[in-house]
């Protein structure tokens, strides 16, 4: 059954793509993922999803390394660079970090990486005790911009700017109550308390990457009994919301090979319920699994990029635990 997991995220591979990867502009050597199934140029321009699509891609030749896997990281980079105007920036500091964490594990350019690295920075002010905006000029700042560039600039070697961000976090958008947390707050002091599984995700993975395991397990305890359902993670709809519960899986499946408590634990019986529950629940078509927004039984299932790639993220994320020697759960 090892090897089960490994099968089933390679499926996934294959159908998103088969079903969403066109050159941009027909221009050789480019690729880009398309928005949805059925979409023929790449005039709606979804920049983070781009980000998730090469880290996906990256995780399969971490999986299955082979020269062609090689040739279709390098195309989506180029692919992403020619589309966003021959920059690697845009006004939104979650879209840049989700970039920069994809372009450090795809090997991209220093560069491309500085670059990122100096635009995430100018996004820090004092306002609110710390913190990066959302996007340029805006007066909201949220975990989903300083989570991604905290583990983004701790991979830089920055902890000391890394902890700053988790630390802002941890006090500013962390529930009391449940542990879980809170999406942002605004200028004016009003916390926008929403709950959004990737939240959860990048706090985690902050929070591991910084060597803060107290934090970590914390936060997936709190999944386990306020998110998940008999241990999967939910969805949160289509568009960007289909991403999120895949950016939780992938992280979950890192804090699981990390973390040296209970929690880890917890976080792989996540991991693996979630990737079962999506593949049992997928609808088989002739051009490979299509999968729902939700992991449950009849569910709508998406055209979205997005969704089909949260689903591929974490299967990507049950293999690499399979990989590093982490059995499945009974029954899973």
């Amino acid at each position: 059954m090892a090897g089960q997991w490994a099968a089933r995220a390679g499926i996934a591979e294959d159908a998103v793509r088969a079903r969403f990867m066109r050159r941009v502009f027909a221009l050789p050597g480019t690729q880009l993922g398309l928005p949805a199934i059925g979409s023929r140029v790449h005039l709606r321009w979804n920049y983070w999803w781009q980000a998730h699509l090469l880290d996906c891609l990256v995780d399969a030749r971490l999986r299955d390394p082979t020269p062609e896997r090689d040739r279709a990281i390098a195309a989506l980079v180029r692919g992403i660079h020619v589309r966003n105007f021959g920059v690697w920036t845009n006004r939104y500091y979650d879209d840049i970090a989700w970039l920069g964490l994809a372009l450090q594990r795809a090997g991209g350019s220093e560069r491309a990486l500085s670059a990122i690295e100096a635009r995430l920075r100018s996004g820090w002010t004092d306002d609110l005790g710390g913190g990066i905006w959302w996007r340029r000029g805006d007066t909201f700042k949220n975990v989903p911009a300083n989570g991604p560039a905290a583990i983004f600039l701790a991979r830089r070697g920055d902890h000391e700017w890394a902890r700053a961000a988790l630390d802002w976090m941890d006090r500013t958008l962390v529930d009391p109550a449940t542990g879980l947390v809170w999406d942002g707050i605004r200028l004016d002091g009003e916390l926008v308390r929403l709950i959004y599984t990737y939240c959860q995700g990048v706090f985690i993975g902050a929070a591991v990457e910084l060597s803060t395991p107290d934090l970590a397990a914390r936060t997936i305890r709190a999944v386990r009994r306020y998110v998940a359902t008999a241990h999967v993670l939910p969805g949160q709809g289509t568009g960007d919301g289909g991403l999120f519960a895949g950016i939780l899986a992938r992280y979950l499946a890192q804090s699981a090979l990390r973390l040296p408590t209970a929690e880890a634990d917890t976080a792989r019986r996540l991991v693996f319920a979630s990737a079962d529950a999506l593949w049992r629940h997928r609808v088989i078509t002739a051009d490979g699994p299509l999968f729902g927004v939700r992991w449950a039984p009849g569910s709508d299932q998406s055209r979205d990029l997005s969704v089909q790639l949260s689903a591929w993220m974490t299967l990507e994320a049950a293999a690499l635990l399979v990989r590093a020697g982490a059995p499945s759960p009974d029954g899973v």
